[in-house]
């Protein structure tokens, strides 16, 4: 009989252990934070895909309308970084500087032909929806010159040397071509 009874405690000593490694498991799966940049990343690429190329502060020259009268526009994006740089979510993030290339898809139309929007960025998340300021040279001021006051330092520094990785220009030129029915 205390055979009988030492096994069965045995056993529920191994259930318990069991579900408290599968719990502790949990936790800590659902604990481990997201990776706040890849979201940053797409938030970026949805401001600016949603967005009306106006906005960009690039004039389209006529792209074609699709059905619902805006233009398809698909976009690649690079963020340099973020601020307050401490931030733990996307609801915390207020400026996000970057670079993006977009391209305007008219059907049938091929890449090398579309109306592209392109370089260094700065998305305003504290407003809804997100600001849009792009880099440009002014009459007095040269584009260079405007970057870096723009951006702070080590994101110009950036922002003068990198675009897009090879594998955002890839998914890039994958998703202009499906919107420009090509693919």
């Amino acid at each position: 009989m205390a055979g009988w009874y030492r096994n069965r405690l045995l056993w529920v000593a191994a259930i318990l252990l069991a579900t408290s490694a599968g719990a502790v498991a949990l936790t800590r799966s659902s604990a481990e934070p997201p990776d706040l940049p890849a979201q940053i990343m797409t938030a970026m690429r949805s401001t600016l895909e949603d967005s009306d190329p106006e906005q960009h502060n690039h004039a389209a020259p006529g792209p074609q309308r699709t059905t619902t009268g805006k233009a398809a526009v698909i976009c690649g994006v690079r963020v340099y970084g973020y601020e307050p740089a401490e931030a733990t979510a996307v609801a915390e993030v207020r400026t996000v500087y970057g670079f993006h290339l977009c391209g305007v898809a008219e059907p049938g139309q091929p890449w090398d032909g579309a109306t592209k929007l392109a370089g260094p960025l700065i998305l305003d998340m504290s407003t809804d929806p997100p600001g849009i300021q792009v880099v440009e040279a002014t009459d007095g001021v040269r584009y260079v010159d405007r970057l870096r006051q723009m951006f702070p330092p080590k994101y110009a520094d950036l922002a003068l040397k990198e675009s897009l990785s090879a594998s955002e220009s890839t998914s890039l030129r994958r998703r202009y071509d499906s919107a420009a029915g090509l693919g």
